[in-house]
């Protein structure tokens, strides 16, 4: 089992709003950054605990712990038109973002 650091600005996505999620579980959607992606896609494992760190705040800092329980898939708002993450170039055959991550979904403990 790993340790991971995942941040969010919680005016996007809070420790709060996992609390509040159907069975407290979600999906880590958004991650545009291709190092993140790499580590979601090839070193997050089901099982592994994720500090939930909050970002571009006033209380900066780790808000809670999760842990992954599912591994990395193609991130589905990749392909949504309707979504602020929808990239042009991703096809379904060679989707180029992740979750599980961030979109990976995990739940609060």
């Amino acid at each position: 089992m790993a340790f991971w650091l995942f941040k969010t600005e919680p005016d996007a996505f809070s420790i709060d709003d996992l609390k509040q999620a159907p069975e407290q579980t979600t999906l880590w959607e958004g991650v545009r950054n291709y190092q993140a992606r790499n580590f979601i896609r090839d070193d997050v494992q089901k099982g592994d605990l994720v500090m939930i760190y909050h970002s571009s705040c006033k209380q900066v800092g780790v808000a809670g712990i999760g842990i992954v329980t599912k591994a990395a898939y193609p991130d589905p708002t990749q392909f949504d038109l309707s979504s602020d993450y929808y990239d042009a170039k991703a096809t379904v055959e060679t989707p180029p973002l992740v979750c599980g991550g961030s979109n990976l979904p995990f739940s609060s403990q």
